[in-house]
């Protein structure tokens, strides 16, 4: 089997590529294996025409409450190649109601209007938001969705489904804690092998441009 001048072209420039991508990690102190981990089998991300960046929490992790704020702050700082998404964590049934709150919220419209105060409620407050009555007036007071209308979103077949199949992302994943932040499907970044949480948004803006270079080489 042969390859054309224009295959072999594509083979070194990604190669090339690599070869920058590793110089650049070792420059920056960020290497692989130490502050963040390849998957084994890429997990296929929502738009192949961004670089996700997926952002794995739970309403009720204190660390990814007071990660919450950099979150805000990084995600205004990019460029619109950049998709952001996030997926609660459920690592067992007690993790599975905030999880439906989440996406209770995306079917309600209402995931702007209600983060920060379900963060709030717990972590502030001091109020258990484990029973659907309770999320449901916490709903009624911040954005203005009944009661009634809540807990039926709530109790759904698809916000059901949504989470397990968040769960089953999280496998794929092989999150083991949060927050930890997934880039482009292959790259999982925690803080423990970050160092910290606001080093986890310099190793995951280096692997943001470590993926903008390969794109850029194999195109040409």
């Amino acid at each position: 089997m042969s390859l054309s001048f224009k295959g072999l072209g594509l083979l070194a420039g990604l190669f090339l590529g690599l070869q920058v991508a590793a110089q650049q990690s070792y420059e920056n102190g960020f290497e692989q294996g130490v502050h963040f981990k390849k998957l084994p089998v890429p997990v296929q991300t929502q738009d192949k025409e961004k670089i996700e960046v997926v952002e794995i929490f739970s309403y009720g992790c204190v660390h990814c409450y007071n990660f919450d704020p950099q979150v805000e702050q990084w995600r205004s700082r990019q460029d619109d190649d950049i998709g952001f998404r996030r997926i609660p964590a459920v690592f067992s049934q007690a993790w599975e109601p905030l999880a439906r709150a989440f996406y209770a919220a995306q079917v309600l419209g209402v995931s702007e209007k209600v983060h920060m105060p379900i963060f709030a409620a717990i972590h502030q407050a001091g109020i258990n938001l484990q029973t659907a009555a309770q999320m449901a007036r916490l709903f009624s007071n911040s954005a203005g969705i009944d009661e009634a209308e809540f807990i039926s979103v709530f109790n759904s077949f698809g916000v059901r489904s949504q989470v397990q199949q968040a769960g089953a992302d999280s496998r794929m994943y092989r999150i083991t804690g949060v927050p930890t932040l997934v880039v482009a499907g292959k790259y999982v970044v925690d803080g423990v092998m970050a160092g910290n949480n606001t080093r986890m948004l310099q190793v995951v803006d280096f692997l943001v441009q470590q993926e903008r270079d390969l794109s850029t080489n194999s195109a040409q």
